[in-house]
């Protein structure tokens, strides 16, 4: 674990450069708008090790898998995110020596990640040779107002010298991946031009042939206020640039102000990219750099205000949380529904940056109390358009009748993820897409989406487990044979348990929902059935014999239940008797060594019970948790937020607080030895719901917001704003009260250990702050 952020209740800070810890930073500092993101590579020269990222949103490129995929059914390549083109670069020469961090002296130095505004701030002083000290201080941004565009303000002065400085800003599309299979470049150049302190770049993906184009203007002005100075344009392969000469007076600023646009051909048609892209440089060059910034920072104000969780008395609790939200806002905004939320966002390239089931599980519910229900709404989309992908993803593996499975990994519907162990095996992913779509209603009661598009996903869902279990003669019981559970530390199992019950729960909640669409709108049922070539009878009742035959592994003796077969085979080793050196198990040990532990990577019994808490009583959650908390290694970034929340609901404070750090400083404290390939952003979702799920106990039931807090001893109080059904309530818990604030016209009935409270259009309640384990 590292501890070198600072801790402040709105800022990233990181002071002194440490080149060994450059790439986490470079993750951590990252900024984005939901169109394009960038790591926080310097914008000069640096020749030290760094992971170079800048990405735009729904661009990738299939890249071939190096094995398997001449197996039936496995997929040819993996899908990535690409790095694109380098819009940021602003290379420095002082006299004839180049600004480099990595060959100067490094006086000073400091990085901060301003939350509240929206913009990344870096200041150093670098000596240089013959003891020339020169300043760089510089701002940037992804702008969330012109999401489609960047801007930089970049000031240099020479501290006890005068010499030429060279300024030159560029756009390098000359980038590769540093995770490609076969070390190959995913770009070709269509286009380069150069103009007045202008120039751009078209670079088009190889297979996939998405057109990118990305331009730059720029300004470079004295201290005198001089900015005319003449510069030179050049260029080469992939690389458009221009040179600026000025004459570096001592202890007088030079600043340049940079504006980017970065353009897709998802969005414009090619034939007229250029031109779109030359307009959106010029209206936002025309704004300036600060008026840009001064709408940044009230656009943030306004995320905040709808997202913000303030916790008081807790400044490291409070920087984390605040950190996982912006982080959460830049990635995804719902406003395009062929976008979805890769697990590291726009802050590196590991998983390829493409769409897993950690959206449906984890970020679902975030978006769901923070924003409109449209942006929810948009990612269940996503997934119904790809129920053919699905379908065809199904049929590539023998299923049949319109079995639908959803890819573990995809970029357009298509299975691209290459462990077999994974693409074949972890199937569970299909049940977090139907419990999304129950979440979604549940919380939004907006029950014609299984009308429209809802009821088709879980019927293909449905027909898919059917015929993915099999009878077995000998337990005279359906079993689920060879699957890969959530723990992904177990492979190849049979009857993982919560694989079996959310596939049960699936069928379940299919023949509920055509019950539904059945009764409300007989007319777009039976166009279904037609459509589906649904039998209704005889497929439900295959169904409702699997749901009541389908067995599951537990032990009668411990009270809980297994997480698979032969699971208590193993020895029993706990995790506080690990040798810490041998931590993180998938850095020092064999993956035989794991297999055959018996530790836990994550929730998986527990993932199960998170979701369907309501089935089982406290002493059952209790017994479960308590069996396997302490043999997981939480080496999952998804798993502290789930441990968090059940810790929370049987009142154990110290381990639902430590949970809470853990999943909530995950990145900034490197807990993982992961951060420096990119930030954990889906797991970020969790740390939200770790807050509202855990600490605030809020559950949706009979179409009414519950809430049975639970207030960390290290907190005075936290509060939170939700959005429910039109409705904006603000939920404040302190020692003494939970004070509900209705903040829009609507009137709520909210319950409070169980209380219900009417809380007029603009009116406020107290509720009595007299928490009881296990009442949530």
């Amino acid at each position: 674990m590292k501890n070198y952020i600072k801790v402040d209740e709105w800022k990233i800070i990181e002071e002194g450069f440490d080149p060994h810890v450059n790439k986490i930073s470079e993750s951590i500092f990252s900024i984005g708008n939901g169109r394009m993101g960038q790591r926080a590579n310097f914008e000069e020269k640096y020749t030290g090790e760094t992971l170079q990222g800048n990405y735009v949103a729904g661009v990738y490129y299939p890249d071939k898998t190096r094995v398997g995929w001449w197996k039936n059914g496995y997929p040819e390549y993996f899908a990535k995110v690409l790095n694109a083109a380098n819009w940021i670069g602003i290379d420095i020469r002082i006299g004839n020596e180049t600004l480099d961090l990595n060959t100067c002296k490094v006086k000073e130095f400091s990085r901060i990640l301003h939350m509240k505004e929206g913009y990344l701030e870096r200041s150093f002083i670098a000596e240089l040779s013959g003891g020339r000290e020169v300043k760089v201080h510089s701002r940037r941004f992804c702008s969330i107002v012109d999401d489609e565009t960047g801007a930089i303000f970049y000031s240099v002065t020479p501290l006890n010298f005068s010499d030429v400085v060279t300024i030159t800003p560029f756009v390098d599309g000359d980038v590769k991946n540093a995770d490609s299979n076969y070390d190959e470049k995913f770009w070709d150049e269509v286009h380069q031009e150069t103009g007045d302190k202008s120039a751009l770049l078209v670079m088009r993906t190889k297979k996939t042939g998405f057109n990118v184009c990305t331009g730059m203007m720029f300004s470079v002005v004295s201290a005198d206020g001089q900015g005319d100075y003449p510069s030179q344009p050049f260029s080469r392969n992939k690389y458009v640039a221009h040179e600026v000469e000025v004459n570096g007076v001592e202890g007088k600023e030079i600043t340049v102000r940079k504006y980017v646009a970065n353009l897709s051909s998802e969005n414009y048609p090619v034939e007229i990219l250029r031109d779109e892209c030359q307009k959106t440089l010029r209206r936002i060059a025309a704004k300036g750099f600060d008026k840009m910034l001064v709408e940044q920072a009230a656009a943030w104000a306004l995320k905040w205000q709808e997202s913000d969780i303030v916790i008081e008395g807790d400044a490291a609790a409070q920087q984390g949380i605040r950190f996982n939200i912006f982080q959460l806002n830049q990635t995804y905004t719902g406003e395009d529904a062929r976008l979805n939320i890769g697990p590291k966002g726009f802050t590196g390239e590991k998983y390829g940056g493409s769409t897993y089931w950690d959206t449906e599980a984890y970020c679902v519910p975030f978006y769901l109390a923070t924003a409109p229900p449209d942006v929810t709404r948009n990612l269940l989309i996503y997934r119904y358009k790809h129920l053919e992908k699905a379908i065809e993803n199904a049929a590539k593996l023998g299923f049949t009748n319109g079995a639908a499975l959803y890819p573990m990994v995809t970029m357009n519907g298509e299975e691209c993820h290459n462990e077999w162990e994974i693409t074949f095996e972890e199937i569970h992913r299909n049940g977090a897409i139907a419990y999304a779509i129950f979440n979604y209603i549940r919380y939004t009661g907006d029950k014609e989406y299984l009308t429209d598009y809802g009821l088709e996903v879980l019927i293909g869902i449905a027909r898919f487990w059917r015929q993915r279990v099999n009878w077995s003669s000998d337990r005279n019981q359906y079993v689920m044979l060879g699957v890969t559970g959530p723990n992904e530390y177990e492979n190849n199992v049979n009857n993982n348990w919560y694989t079996s019950t959310i596939a049960c729960w699936c069928m379940e909640y299919a023949i509920e929902a055509m019950g539904y669409v059945r009764e409300s709108n007989a007319e777009k049922y039976r166009s279904l059935v037609s459509k589906l070539h649904l039998n209704e009878h005889e497929e439900t009742s295959a169904w409702k014999h699997i749901i009541d035959n389908m067995y599951f592994p537990e032990s009668k003796e411990l009270g809980v239940f297994l997480q698979q077969d032969g699971y208590l085979d193993k020895e029993q080793t706990l995790v506080k008797d690990l040798n810490e050196a041998e931590r993180p198990l998938n850095q020092k040990w064999s993956w035989d060594r794991i297999l055959r532990s018996v530790f836990i990577k994550q929730a998986d019994v527990l993932q199960g019970i998170y979701f369907f808490e309501e089935r089982y009583d406290e002493a059952t959650i209790r017994r479960n948790f308590d069996f396997y908390e302490p043999r997981t290694v939480h080496e999952s970034s998804l798993s502290p937020c789930v441990h968090a929340i059940l810790a929370a609901k049987l009142g154990d404070e110290q381990r639902a607080y430590e949970f809470y750090l853990r999943t909530s400083r995950l990145d900034l404290d490197d807990y993982n030895n992961d951060t420096e390939d990119g930030l954990h952003i889906t797991s970020m979702a969790g740390t939200w719901m770790s807050v509202v799920e855990g600490f605030a106990g809020m559950r949706v039931r009979n179409d009414a917001l519950h809430f049975n807090p639970f207030l960390p001893a290290k907190w005075s109080s936290f509060s939170f704003n939700i959005l429910f059904r039109g409705a904006i309530l603000n939920v404040r818990i302190e020692r003494e009260y939970v004070t509900l604030s209705n903040q829009s016209e609507k009137p709520l009935t909210v319950c409070v250990f169980d209380k219900p409270y009417e809380v007029n259009g603009g009116g406020e309640v107290r509720a009595e702050y007299k928490p009881v384990a296990g009442n949530v």
